[in-house]
């Protein structure tokens, strides 16, 4: 493949030998200019192998050249020659400082000329070569990286199901809140990487209920005040089974599992903290569970009316939940809608958003 070369030098004379010279090293496409800003304005918009440029130049020197050049984004690493006179030694300090790859003096050997180019021209290659190369790798990993995280999501969808089956919980609650602590998330300004750690590491909020007992768990009435204690600790439990993972999906989990039934105004459990003590994501997952825990309905209890949701969860702001959260979500109300119309139909919705049956 025929190497990009610009040659900007204002004597006519030096733009023709030098043509000639570059052209016996190999297959090469020069462009030659005698007005440095015209050449400048190629050299910022073309992808060169080499740019070689002049110093003493009217308009713009070499210098100038050569930092605006550098300026400009993505052409910090093309290969820079300067040609000085040779009595110019602060020049060429100035402008090695300023970005020049190699340089020459006058008058200029054309043997010496011929070898900088070459070793200038190899030198470009190489380093696109290993841009190839580092860029190739990085893909490389963004797929076995994919690999590692589609197969924690499986891990999470399973904890999260291991818990389901001991509670009346459906598989759709869980797709529904996690999708509701997504978009709170979202509106809150978090990144798209958390957004997207909070939404797979929500489904892992009560997988500690896999530690209470049945009589207690599945008791179709109200728990005594002795039972509801030993209830409360399925928080403790789902931390303790996910705290020491290495997976930062479970690692939130965890964070989620302890927190979410802590209160804002620090009367929840298991630790009584309160305002902004309580994780992000444990104070998001409380918003979207309790929500869609009222909305649902269960072999205990009839589904509350969204209206009826609604306030309560007003109602509760500043004391159950944090203030904020409550804004942001239904300042997304129309999303929240959505949200609960899309995973109606728990079995296909389960299947489709994580491909484990």
């Amino acid at each position: 493949m025929a190497h990009q070369l610009i040659i900007v030098d204002d004597n006519a004379i030096n733009l023709v030998l030098f043509k000639a010279l570059v052209k016996k090293l190999g297959p090469s496409e020069v462009h030659s200019f005698s007005d440095a800003p015209a050449g400048l304005a190629w050299a910022q918009a073309h992808e060169a192998d080499l740019v070689i440029v002049d110093y003493m130049m009217p308009v713009l020197n070499g210098l100038e050249f050569i930092e605006r050049l550098r300026a400009t984004p993505g052409r910090q690493t093309v290969p820079i020659l300067m040609i000085t006179a040779n009595d110019q030694r602060e020049v060429r300090y100035s402008a090695l400082q300023a970005g020049a790859s190699d340089f020459l003096t006058k008058p200029v050997d054309q043997m010496e000329f011929s070898v900088r180019v070459a070793n200038l021209l190899a030198l470009g290659d190489a380093q696109r070569q290993l841009a190839r190369r580092a860029e190739w790798l990085a893909e490389e990993v963004k797929k076995a990286t994919a690999q590692v995280v589609q197969r924690e999501v499986e891990t999470v969808v399973r904890l999260s199901r291991a818990a389901e089956y001991r509670d009346p919980e459906t598989g759709a609650h869980i797709l529904r809140m996690a999708h509701y602590s997504q978009l709170i998330a979202r509106g809150l300004g978090l990144s798209d990487a958390e957004q997207e750690l909070i939404l797979q590491a929500a489904p892992l909020h009560d997988v500690g209920k896999v530690g209470i007992a049945d009589a207690i768990l599945l008791k179709p009435g109200k728990l005594t005040v002795e039972e509801f204690e030993l209830m409360k600790m399925h928080a403790v439990y789902g931390y303790e089974i996910l705290k020491d993972s290495h997976s930062e999906i479970l690692q939130a989990g965890a964070t989620i599992a302890l927190g979410h039934h802590e209160k804002f105004n620090g009367s929840g459990y298991p630790h009584g903290l309160a305002g902004r003590e309580i994780p992000i994501f444990s104070r998001i997952v409380a918003v979207a569970d309790v929500f869609d825990a009222l909305t649902s309905e269960r072999p205990y209890k009839k589904a509350w009316t969204l209206d009826a949701a609604a306030q309560y969860l007003h109602t509760e702001s500043g004391s159950h939940f944090d203030p904020q959260l409550i804004d942001v979500f239904f300042a997304h109300w129309d999303d929240v809608l959505a949200i609960r119309a899309r995973f109606r139909d728990e079995d296909e919705a389960w299947q489709s958003l994580t491909g484990v049956g």
